[in-house]
């Protein structure tokens, strides 16, 4: 199932980073700060992987334009600057990107981050040297659509029988299957198993040493 994979595409919140919890309680605080019903966290924790400003209307409705730039600017300056909650690497990640870039897989990010927000994750996790490109959603079409897949495999030139698209959502497994690539989920982000399998995921793993161990093997 994982022979021949070239490219790993890799989202970030909830699998490559621990955030999610800084997530939630910025997305929380927010709303209170601006005003807005305060959502539980098993609803912000469904709108992980989305780009903000479809998220936000998912928990929020539809907000005006002065409404949303308000969220937009606060949320920002909740998550970037106010929040103390911690959003480090899982313990094995920048391992298993050593790994698999050594091993001469081609590394790729699609998050639902902006490219600023992206950026400054790189910088503070000192990691984008292990990636050949990424897409953000401030760039392209958001998840599920596979707009995001396409672009980073027409870049690198690769076909979707050799990707596999690692993520911990929903929609990153849709996205997957939208574009024909393998979806291989993670069980310690925001979807249970059940959800990931349920939306398109052929794998589950419970850590990313796993991934790294199935791919080198089968590469060496």
């Amino acid at each position: 199932m994982m022979y021949d994979k070239r490219l790993v595409v890799f989202d970030w919140d909830g699998t490559l980073m621990d955030s999610i919890g800084r997530i939630v309680s910025s997305m929380q605080n927010t709303a209170q700060h601006t005003g807005l019903p305060v959502p539980t966290e098993v609803s912000v924790r469904d709108i992980i992987g989305l780009s903000l400003e479809p998220a936000i209307e998912k928990l929020f409705g539809v907000l005006n334009a002065t409404q949303m730039n308000s969220f937009l600017t606060q949320y920002r300056d909740e998550y970037v600057d106010l929040n103390t909650t911690p959003s480090p690497l899982f313990h094995d990640a920048k391992t298993v990107l050593s790994q698999l870039s050594s091993a001469g897989y081609r590394l790729a990010v699609a998050t639902g981050k902006a490219r600023r927000g992206l950026q400054r994750v790189w910088a503070e996790s000192e990691t984008e040297h292990y990636f050949d490109t990424s897409r953000c959603a401030s760039e392209t079409r958001g998840k599920p659509d596979p707009q995001m897949l396409y672009e980073i495999m027409n870049e690198l030139k690769t076909h979707p029988e050799h990707t596999v698209m690692v993520g911990d959502s929903v929609h990153d497994m849709k996205m997957a299957v939208a574009a024909g690539v393998q979806a291989i989920g993670v069980s310690f982000g925001v979807h249970d198993a059940e959800r990931l399998r349920e939306a398109g995921a052929t794998i589950v793993i419970d850590s990313l040493s796993e991934l790294s161990n199935k791919l080198v093997r089968e590469t060496l």
